[in-house]
């Protein structure tokens, strides 16, 4: 997504800014400084429009982090939109592990719940093909989906639904890879490594650790099986399947070598989450309907490697061989959290200090001498150690 952030104050040209749209994040943040991965960055003494707003905010993903200061300005979206609006937007001065080697954007425009008030887009027939499959959103925070299944080479995982969902599932196109808990990780590397027709890999590439290279004249896809995932539809008693081919999650990566193409596999573990990130996403035209609460997939044209389709889309089918419900109870959100240990510490403050007058009065009440004048061992003590 191309944004044009900001007249210079010498009113001559407009600033062109490429922005990554991160369904995963609320915020929205431009580099603010030089970085070694960014090309161009904003630079807001520079804008006759930019008002600070004297604070800085820091933002954590599940990969990766940011600092900027926090301001408004005037924004242009170019294309479809062809309007400005007055936003708010960091600039960011310090990061770790957010912009990256290779990247072409210099911002991100996080579109999940909550922190923004514009509702940008809508459907363009042109972009995909075929019907668009809706899933329900689940919960109102992130894009959070139901995952009833996972299927390697036609053969599935034979999980508990639940082990996809915990503790959530979702869209999220900020994140590059396709992200799996734990356990559903390692049972999918385990059908991968069994499904492939080559003998042996090194753990090393499965953690990403390392790459695989072949010679240029060979592509190592044909050794890999597809990989389904089963959502349910908007009719809760059906649901539909989105495919990827191998081309997608047998990702090459470019300048490794000189006589060899090396490729890194496009799935990771995560501690906290399913997240369908780019690696999916890629092969699919996805609407991210908040109006309805769904969100969509269908198949899109431009999803070809070399002339071979790279993802696949079907329904409807039958969910009696899964759980009703697969998604585990809401956990409770970070502010309420905050709230409930307040005030779990203020009960246990005030039970606390009433223990502690329970066990101080009744000793100055039971060890005050009858008559002040008189001194004896005990009345000595007593006085001595509330003196």
């Amino acid at each position: 997504m191309k944004l044009v952030d900001n007249r210079w104050s010498e009113g001559l040209e407009w600033h062109e800014l490429q922005i990554l749209v991160d369904t995963g994040s609320s915020n929205f943040a431009v580099a603010g400084a030089p970085h070694s991965y960014v090309d161009s960055y904003f630079d807001s003494e520079r804008s006759s429009t930019y008002h600070p707003k004297g604070f800085d905010v820091t933002v954590k993903y599940t990969q990766g982090s940011w600092t900027g200061i926090v301001g408004e300005d005037i924004v242009t979206i170019p294309k479809g939109f062809n309007s400005s609006f007055l936003v708010n937007i960091a600039t960011i001065f310090e990061s770790e592990n957010f912009f990256l080697p290779g990247i072409k954007w210099n911002g991100i425009l996080g579109l999940a719940y909550a922190a923004l008030a514009k509702v940008l887009g809508g459907i363009e027939p042109s972009l995909y093909k075929g019907d668009i499959w809706y899933t329900p959103i689940k919960e109102e925070w992130y894009y959070q989906i139901e995952i009833l299944k996972l299927e390697i080479g036609g053969q599935s995982l034979n999980l508990d639904c639940r082990e996809y969902n915990a503790d959530k599932a979702i869209v999220d196109s900020g994140t590059t890879l396709l992200r799996l808990p734990q356990k559903v990780f390692d049972a999918v590397v385990e059908a991968v490594a069994r499904t492939s027709l080559i003998p042996e890999f090194s753990d090393g590439f499965w953690t990403g650790a390392q790459l695989a290279c072949w010679t240029n004249s060979e592509t190592p896809w044909a050794y890999f099986p597809k990989i389904s995932i089963y959502l349910r539809d908007e009719n809760s008693s059906r649901s539909f399947r989105i495919t990827i081919l191998p081309q997608l999650y047998i990702q090459p990566m470019m300048g490794a070598g000189l006589n060899y193409e090396c490729y890194r596999f496009g799935i990771s573990s995560s501690t906290n989450a399913l997240v369908i990130g780019a690696t999916v996403m890629e092969g699919f035209y996805v609407v991210f309907d908040r109006a309805r609460k769904r969100v969509g997939f269908a198949a899109s044209p431009c999803a070809e490697i070399e002339g071979t389709t790279v993802s696949e889309i079907s329904g409807p089918f039958s969910t009696e061989d899964v759980a009703s419900n697969c998604v585990p109870a809401p956990a409770l959100n970070e502010p309420i959290l905050w709230i409930v240990s307040y005030a779990l510490m203020s009960v246990c403050g005030a039970i606390l200090l009433v223990l502690i007058l329970l066990l101080l009065l009744p000793v100055r009440c039971r060890h005050a001498p009858r008559d002040p004048e008189v001194v004896n061992d005990e009345s000595s003590l007593v006085r001595h150690r509330w003196k």
